[in-house]
This record gives C-alpha cells, sequence and structure tokens, in this order.
C-alpha cells in the first residue's frame, strides 16, 4: 500500500495531472478559434463549410477542413505555447557547458605528464 501512496503523490503524477485538465481546457479554446476562423475564411471563399467540395469528382472537402483546422491549431499552440516556453526555459535555465567526463580527464592529466617527462633532460 506504501508503493501506491508514494507513486500517487509523485510530483510526476500530479504534473501529469494538472497537464491534462489544463491541455483538455486549452483544446476548447482552440477549437472554438479555429471554428471563428473557419467562419471567416467562409466568408472570404463565400463558401462558410468545404465539406462539399470536390476535385475531379473526389470529395475532399473534409480533408480540406480538417487540414485547415490543423494549420489553425499548430500555429496556435507554436505561438502560444511553444515559442513562450522556449524563451523562459532559455531566460530561466541557461545552457551550462558539460563538465568533461572523468576518463578524459584522467587521459589529459596523463598525456600532460608524459609531455612534461619527455621535456626533461636526461641526467
Amino acid at each position: 500500500m506504501s508503493g501506491f501512496k508514494k507513486f500517487l503523490l509523485q510530483g510526476n503524477l500530479v504534473d501529469l495531472a494538472v497537464a491534462f485538465i489544463i491541455g483538455t481546457a486549452f483544446a476548447a479554446v482552440v477549437t472554438t478559434f479555429s471554428e471563428t476562423l473557419m467562419g471567416f475564411i467562409g466568408k472570404i471563399f463565400k463558401q462558410p463549410d468545404f465539406g462539399a467540395a470536390e476535385i475531379l469528382d473526389v470529395n475532399v472537402g473534409n480533408f480540406i477542413n480538417a487540414l485547415i483546422a490543423f494549420v489553425i491549431m499548430a500555429a496556435i499552440v507554436y505561438f502560444l505555447v511553444v515559442t513562450p516556453y522556449t524563451k523562459a526555459k532559455a531566460r530561466f535555465f541557461p545552457d551550462q557547458p558539460e563538465a568533461e567526463a572523468p576518463d578524459i580527464v584522467l587521459l589529459t592529466q596523463i598525456r600532460d605528464t608524459l609531455q612534461a617527462q619527455q621535456q626533461k633532460p636526461l641526467t
């Protein structure tokens, strides 16, 4: 039972739950925005829904609707989530140079010692 309690109280599970809830709410906002934008696009092309559009007698309207909605959603997610997250991450967590691996440090020390021994005159 203690393992289950530990699992439930882990930070990752709570973070995941919060992300899921926020993601669900954000999806509703993005969907509504996409539908609104589709209305504007429909007015521009004098056709509010592309569902009946055909190319060479093949119904491609639903694909066009889905493609436009995808592009709108991808743009919203990129500009409202990814870009601010990347900027905040760079600002608050700047990249730190990686420390050399211990074996590289040891090999460098051995090389330097061998070079120093070769430069000493033989007596």
